[in-house]
């Protein structure tokens, strides 16, 4: 690894739960390193990680040994494929999900010392709009929420951002709407939602892209890989490498 990168930290968050959001990070980590960047990707989910299970990882540390034990993150890297590593986290930890001031600036500060080496960090966060969620936005150069048509999800993704923009001052979003049928439903529904927010919070959201319904994600699941190395010329595949593109330009 090359160290003193700049790299961007990209908070990729949902709101609600079951819409892809983990999937999606996964994705796009191994779409990001397969254009030789070095991609990071930190289980934000501190007390119900998730990543650690979706690729099928069999992890020995995780961050509560960072927050409690001061371990160097380094240490707990795990390398998926060339220029793509997960830093996982516990599961089944409680206490994980709510950690004091303190300990979120020492966790901050425990990665900022290990994120030049990497050109992206992508967050996968949990879901709703826990402490962990606003503070990892936070800290986030670029802050991506997913959403599906769902209108529980829009609800959810609506109220993520009015937290984000009130509390924390976050102007700039990106929208990716997920489980779409077509590229039609994905800008209708960008459409409502950039109505909605720019109407009761003057913000004018970017649109970074939709992914279809493809069986390849569920079966990637499954099999506990990306959809993109499993089934590379997938339909979600591709739309994913869209978004990746577009990240990249």
């Amino acid at each position: 690894m090359k160290k003193n990168r700049n790299p961007q930290i990209i908070c990729i968050s949902s709101g609600k739960g079951g819409v892809g959001k983990t999937s999606f990070t996964i994705n796009l980590a191994a779409a990001l390193s397969d254009k030789s960047r070095q991609v990071l990707l930190i289980d934000g989910d501190l007390g119900l990680a998730n990543v650690d299970v979706m690729l099928g990882l069999n992890v020995q540390h995780n961050l509560r040994e960072t927050v409690e034990e001061g371990r160097n993150p380094l240490e707990i890297l795990v390398e998926i494929m060339p220029g793509f590593f997960v830093l996982p986290a516990s599961s089944g930890v409680p206490e994980m999900a709510s950690l004091s001031y303190e300990e979120q600036a020492f966790l901050t500060d425990s990665l900022e010392r290990i994120i030049g080496n990497f050109d992206f960090v992508l967050v996968d966060t949990a879901a709703g709009i826990g402490e962990s969620v606003l503070w990892f936005n936070d800290w986030a150069d670029k802050n991506i929420t997913i959403l599906s048509p769902d209108p529980t999800a829009m609800t959810d993704a609506y109220a993520l951002i009015k937290i984000l923009k009130t509390r924390y001052n976050k102007k700039d979003f990106h929208l990716i709407i997920n489980n779409v049928k077509n590229k039609k439903e994905g800008q209708e529904v960008f459409t409502n939602m950039s109505t909605v927010l720019e109407n009761f919070l003057g913000v004018i959201p970017n649109y970074q892209g939709a992914i279809p319904q493809d069986s390849a994600v569920s079966m990637a699941v499954r099999r506990q890989k990306p959809f993109l190395t499993d089934q590379p010329k997938s339909r979600a595949s591709m739309a994913v490498r869209e978004i990746c593109n577009k990240i990249l330009s």
